[in-house]
């Protein structure tokens, strides 16, 4: 029985780790097993251990934070926080730092001062960080600097990922409007340089191939104005158009509002797919046919793995998507 208040330094020798790391345990900061976590959590509850907030602070130093790196293909988006992806990267890490004492830093450059940011952020993280539209060589530049990094959905090797089934929910996209009688089916894809575009770009191949379709396409670089202009030029080259795929919902929106401009009907005249199952699928009138992407669960999940501080170079979580269908193909469907 302690008769004095119990200290760090009787949790770590309790639980039989060093001091450095029971503090990093307690504060939830990277570079602990989940097993050591857990027995540090058991042994401070033991010996009814509580941190002083104020001490905690004064002995770090400093602010731990996850760092989230986003790499923008838009030279016109001011705040990625209002853009329907990157803000749903942001509510799910926030929501895995919740109750944590680390917080969020969020860095945003376009692909020519990419490189640049990765040397800053990766001299000075101190949980680790989130690489969001991030190439691979640089993926492995940062990794290089700093271990403690999540890629997300942009594989690089021996770079921990977590990745989405961008091909397979292509596949799905693109049989779906087959399935349901269109029979020259377009695609609108996103920047070859993405890896959600490229695996999405694969997806739509495979089944046009197993189909016996031509390959109509278009790059629409993920914006809803590329969007617009790549539909309106596929309509204006192969007006026999009768189903569409694209790759994300934003582009998808732009996209609805191109073909309801020449007059045509969705689903009617032209079925659309979108890809992510954001609020620009919702919000689109009529509402979207999406492949649902958990961006949410995948941010919280990358986060969680830097602050357990179990990666290493091959670790990976993988999350399928899945098919909701709405007025977009379906007229039937009810309004969301």
């Amino acid at each position: 029985m302690y008769h004095r208040k119990p200290t760090i330094e009787d949790v770590a020798r309790q639980a039989g780790v060093s001091r450095a790391t029971a503090s990093r345990a307690m504060n939830n900061m990277p570079g602990v097993s989940a097993r050591t976590r857990a027995r540090v959590a058991q042994m401070a509850e033991a010996l009814a251990y509580r941190p002083d907030p104020a001490a905690r602070a004064l002995a770090s130093g400093r602010q731990m934070s996850v760092d989230l790196i986003v790499i923008s293909y838009d030279p016109h988006l001011d705040w990625i926080g209002g853009h329907p992806y990157f803000g749903r990267v942001i509510a799910g890490m926030m929501a895995a730092l919740e109750g944590t004492a680390v917080h969020l830093q969020i860095h945003v450059a376009q692909l020519d001062k990419a490189a640049e940011l990765i040397d800053s952020v990766a001299r000075k993280t101190t949980a680790g960080a989130v690489l969001v539209n991030v190439t691979p060589d640089l993926a492995v530049r940062f990794r290089q600097r700093c271990p403690q990094v999540v890629s997300l959905n942009t594989p690089a090797p021996l770079v921990p990922l977590v990745a989405s089934e961008n091909t397979k929910g292509a596949y799905t996209a693109v049989a779906h409007l087959h399935r349901i009688g269109c029979h020259r089916i377009a695609a609108i894809h996103g920047p070859s340089i993405n890896a959600c575009a490229t695996g999405r770009r694969h997806g739509h191949l495979d089944l046009i191939q197993d189909a016996g379709m031509p390959d109509l396409a278009a790059c629409g670089d993920f914006t809803r104005e590329g969007g617009y202009r790549a539909a309106a030029q596929l309509l204006a080259r192969h007006p026999d158009v009768d189903g569409l795929f694209v790759a994300s919902d934003l582009m998808a929106a732009g996209a609805v509002q191109a073909i309801t401009a020449t007059g045509r009907r969705i689903p009617d005249d032209v079925a659309v797919v979108g890809f992510d199952d954001s609020i620009a699928a919702t919000c689109a009138n009529p509402p979207l046919s999406t492949m649902r992407l958990p961006v949410e669960e995948m941010a919280a999940t990358a986060v969680r793995a830097l602050l357990d501080g179990d990666l290493t170079s091959s670790w990976l979580s993988s999350f399928p998507v899945r098919l909701v269908t709405r007025q977009s193909t379906d007229p039937t469907s009810a309004v969301c």
